[in-house]
């Protein structure tokens, strides 16, 4: 059994659709954040033998030269770095945040701090359990947001402590500033098509 994690729903559509009724293969949505993530992947592999984990999903670019649907991957296993770059993904430094890296100007700080290309919410905690359980393990994401853009909302103001969305509050801070609504609206066409890129990688490699 190969297992595919995705940190929220909206990400996992194109894979699915794309990969099909594919025997082996197991798709995991864990929740955002590294807590819901090593708490639903160590839940999985309790359950069941697992040979090998990819942790997907969008990150926001730290590396200006990243473009939006870049697909970038993290790996110790040499073969499975091979298999990747062959689909079409680049080797990349991916930092995994407690928070979501709103601005261009968060964003530089994080990459002269730190040196990564990109930033994401989950990859390291799973990784972490994949190492005690000794399981090859890829951080295989897709660029959402560049590194020169801000996002059209402050999400961190928008979730509960588990880290799921709070809809009303999401509702209320559209109605105060409506004007965003086009911004949301382009953020959800780029992540339509981020999750096509990610899905297009993934389904040559799995």
């Amino acid at each position: 059994m190969k297992l595919v994690c995705f940190a929220v729903k909206e990400e996992a559509p194109a894979y699915r659709k794309q990969a099909g009724a594919h025997s082996g293969v197991a798709t995991l949505v864990t929740g955002m954040g590294r807590k819901n993530a090593e708490t639903a992947v160590r839940h999985f592999l309790a359950s069941q033998p697992v040979e090998l984990v990819f942790t997907c999903g969008f990150a926001g670019g730290l590396d200006p030269q990243l473009a939006a649907g870049a697909v970038v991957f993290e790996t110790t296993d040499t073969d499975l770095a091979a298999r990747l770059t062959a689909a079409g993904a680049t080797p990349a430094r991916i930092l995994c945040a407690d928070r979501v890296a709103v601005t261009a100007a968060e964003k530089s700080v994080l990459r002269k701090t730190t040196g990564a290309d990109a930033v994401e919410m989950e990859s390291a905690a799973i990784q972490s359990v994949c190492r005690e359980l000794t399981l090859p393990c890829a951080t295989v994401r897709v660029i959402s947001d560049t590194a020169g853009e801000d996002l059209p909302l402050d999400f961190n103001q928008l979730y509960r402590p588990d880290m799921t969305l709070d809809f009303g509050k999401l509702g209320w801070t559209i109605a105060k500033a409506p004007w965003k609504i086009g911004g949301l609206l382009r953020l959800q066409k780029r992540c339509q098509f981020a999750a096509e890129r990610l899905a297009a990688v993934l389904v040559r490699v799995i």
